[in-house]
């Protein structure tokens, strides 16, 4: 990958993820019946942010899971894939039935791996809604999928890279664009 610049530092990400709270809020008038579902792997620390800014906002935290969505991908291109998808664990530690249940990622571009989690959570449970929550939408969507929160639109190639970077992964919070070399 060739490095092209940074879309997203740290100010602009935490001043996004404060916007999309906000929204989130208002949509739902309120967080009385509203948990938070990371999409693994970067969602997960998004969803987390999104919960200390509602904690900052609404005085209380709510309810927050992270998902896996290995077995519900549906291009994996491989035979060994399909025989031997690499799993890892969903952590829902909680009721999922009837809640407004926003799931958070990094990025949407396709739509598939929205649609992936969106399976998985049904097959957790029956919640009142489901909505999506995402740092950047990039385009290109292969399905009909649209973040219901988004922190910046980026018109992207789709030979280029968008990369949302976490201290827990990467040390740092940004956003890269780069090109596929």
């Amino acid at each position: 990958m060739v490095q092209k610049s940074v879309i997203l530092d740290e100010a602009s990400i935490k001043r996004s993820m404060m916007r999309i709270t906000h929204e989130i809020i208002e949509h739902y008038k309120g967080i009385d019946n509203l948990c938070l579902v990371g999409i693994k792997r970067r969602g997960t620390p998004l969803a987390k942010i999104i919960n200390e800014n509602l904690l900052k906002v609404e005085g209380k935290s709510i309810d927050v899971g992270e998902i896996d969505i290995s077995l519900y991908r549906d291009d994996l291109t491989t035979e060994d894939d399909l025989q031997n998808p690499l799993v890892r664990e969903s952590r829902i530690g909680f009721d999922i039935n009837g809640k407004d249940v926003v799931l958070v990622d990094d990025v949407v571009y396709t739509g598939r791996t929205a649609r992936a989690a969106m399976e998985a959570i049904f097959s957790n449970g029956r919640p009142a809604s489901v909505s999506l929550a995402v740092l950047v939408d990039r385009g290109h969507r292969e399905l009909p999928i649209s973040a219901n929160f988004v922190g910046k639109n980026i018109p992207t190639k789709k030979t280029e890279i968008v990369s949302v970077h976490v201290p827990q992964f990467d040390g740092d919070l940004c956003v890269l664009l780069s090109d596929k070399e």
